[in-house]
């Protein structure tokens, strides 16, 4: 597994990152109803990303990936193990780490539909302690990054996918985060306006130095898009790199489903 020596340009760095559920067996087993039960979700994961790097987070449904977001954005809390985020370690300093990124999610429900594009932006600007004055130099420069501009004064229940998507991007860009986590942030466009986040994400956030973490099904995405890649498998990060690292001559996706096919047949 590759990792960055240099400390002063890593970002995100986990050390064994473990998360475990434990729920009862309930009705699975009634005469066991109140036994427990512990599942790992995420195991011993060991990582570095660099910054102003695209890095793609892939696996099959259940490998970890939403959860191991999840935990780097300090939603809940690891089980053992340790991580930092923009050098805060993220069991001790969640208010720093939170304040360092933002997360983009497609299924977007923290917007108020009846508002319009820009009077969300100035309630989560006052959210994030921006000045009144601050906010009304900031906004419209998101705005123009997202190009959203001339439908800002729309209501946001009026937008298509892809414009919700570019609102979220124009939300997390108001707190100049340095991380930009994006989980399955497709999901739902049209191939036009995939194309179009994909240029928003090489072209303005990377291009400003931001580093992107893109949970993602779609290994052609993350083929195109992405600088490196973690495959993950049942709760374990099983190969780091990038996709000519890893797959050599060969496509990602033929890569991906050698290493993970004894797994997906257990799906089955």
């Amino acid at each position: 597994m590759i990792q960055y020596s240099n400390m002063a340009d890593t970002v995100l760095q986990t050390n064994n990152l473990t998360k475990e559920f434990t729920r009862l067996r309930g009705l699975s087993s009634p005469r066991n109803f109140f036994d427990k039960i512990t599942f790992t979700a995420v195991r011993d994961v060991n990582l570095s990303v660099k910054r102003g790097e695209i890095f793609g987070l892939l696996g099959p449904n259940g490998a970890g990936k939403t959860t191991l977001t999840k935990v780097l954005c300090t939603l809940i809390l690891p089980s053992s193990g340790s991580a930092s985020v923009c050098g805060f370690d993220l069991a001790r300093q969640q208010s720093r780490v939170k304040a360092s990124i933002a997360l983009i999610s497609s299924e977007e429900r923290s917007f108020y539909w009846r508002l319009s594009g820009l009077r969300n932006l100035e309630f989560f600007a006052t959210l994030y302690g921006l000045s009144g004055r601050q906010a009304a130099e900031r906004i419209p420069e998101v705005l123009e990054v997202v190009g959203m501009t001339e439908a800002a004064g729309r209501r946001f229940q009026e937008y298509s996918t892809g414009m919700k998507q570019r609102m979220g991007l124009a939300r997390g860009l108001l707190a100049d985060p340095e991380i930009f986590f994006m989980d399955e942030p497709t999901k739902g466009l049209d191939p036009l306006a995939v194309k179009e986040l994909h240029s928003l994400i090489r072209n303005q956030l990377t291009a400003q130095g931001k580093t992107v973490i893109m949970a993602t099904h779609h290994l052609a995405e993350a083929e195109q898009v992405c600088d490196r890649v973690g495959i993950m498998s049942r709760g374990s990060m099983r190969a780091v790199g990038s996709v000519r690292e890893l797959a050599g001559d060969d496509s990602l996706a033929d890569f991906f489903h050698f290493l993970v096919k004894d797994d997906l047949s257990m799906e089955h």
